[in-house]
């Protein structure tokens, strides 16, 4: 879960042109950011209160499509807690970006000011009381004092309609003691699970081949997937279903077993079919991004390749 160069008049703020959202009584301080749009930022706070309402800077604009309403936007955001100069949250650890639903109801109109029309590549502060700085409903998130105020620090890697699907050329069918998969437009793929044994060993089938740039250790995916057991294909997890689109750092750890071996290598906009056998899952819980497994199965996944950055 940005503004191009106009000014935008914004719940008695003002977005001008050097990308700044001003209070009508002027800009006070703002935290210093360090570090190259991507990387982990390094924010320092001045000494000074944080002032009043909430204030937006944008820092690098991007390039490329900025994003839209009706997009989920995919970022990496670090969250400090103005007040002590405390970490409170940063996708950079958990090593999985985070998905930005804009639809009024998961987060508050601070982020939609922070994020809507920024471009790929952008870094945007938000400094804000906490009540307006996370949720719709005007609340602190846990752990944060209502009278903290929240620094918080956006890379915007792209917006992406809900429903978007592989854009390549099919080219494989499945079948042969894989799972069949169907694709009604714009929904959540259908997995139809063969009789007998899941494969023993990691076996991926790209169904619709891109032209995109190649998955590759370290990228930042993003991507539409659904996730079955074998046995009697149940649905356990699905992007369609959170909102659209997720964005995971291919990365020993960061990703459910199976994932970086079998979609290295994989062009942006493809669909591929993967089966992970039960044995590689074993010991396996969770991410530090909260993407789990159940144990003990054999998991298919269909992942539709949006973007690879």
């Amino acid at each position: 879960m940005v503004v191009p160069a106009v000014a935008l008049a914004v719940g008695g703020t003002l977005v001008s042109a050097c990308g700044q959202m001003e209070s009508a009584a002027g800009m006070a301080a703002m935290p210093e950011v360090m570090g190259e749009p991507g990387a982990k930022p390094q924010v320092k706070p001045p000494r000074s209160a944080p002032g009043g309402g909430p204030r937006v800077r944008v820092l690098d604009r991007g390039s490329g499509a900025p994003t839209r309403p009706g997009q989920v936007v995919v970022a990496n955001v670090d969250m400090r807690i103005w007040q002590g100069d405390k970490p409170y949250l940063s996708t950079w650890d958990t090593r999985q970006p985070t998905t930005v639903v804009l639809d009024g109801q998961h987060v508050g109109k601070t982020w939609e000011r922070s994020l809507l029309g920024r471009r790929p590549g952008a870094r945007v502060m938000l400094v804000s009381p906490a009540p307006q700085a996370f949720g719709p409903l005007g609340q602190a998130p846990s752990r944060v004092s209502p009278s903290d105020s929240l620094i918080e620090v956006f890379d915007v890697i792209g917006g992406y309609a809900p429903d978007a699907q592989a854009n390549g050329v099919p080219v494989a069918s499945t079948g042969g003691g894989l799972p069949e998969v169907t694709v009604p437009g714009g929904r959540e793929p259908r997995i139809a699970v063969p009789s007998g044994h899941a494969p023993a060993a990691l076996t991926t089938r790209t169904l619709v081949a891109g032209s995109g740039p190649a998955v590759r250790p370290g990228s930042t995916v993003v991507t539409n997937f659904v996730a079955a057991t074998w046995d009697k294909a149940r649905v356990y997890d699905s992007s369609y279903r959170r909102g659209g689109p997720n964005g995971f750092v291919m990365a020993k750890g960061a990703v459910p077993p199976g994932w970086l071996q079998g979609l290295t290598g994989v062009r942006a906009g493809s669909r591929v079919l993967m089966v992970v056998p039960e044995r590689d899952g074993r010991g396996f819980t969770m991410t530090p991004g909260g993407v789990g497994a159940p144990p003990g199965h054999s998991i298919v996944y269909v992942f539709d390749i949006l973007d690879v950055r």
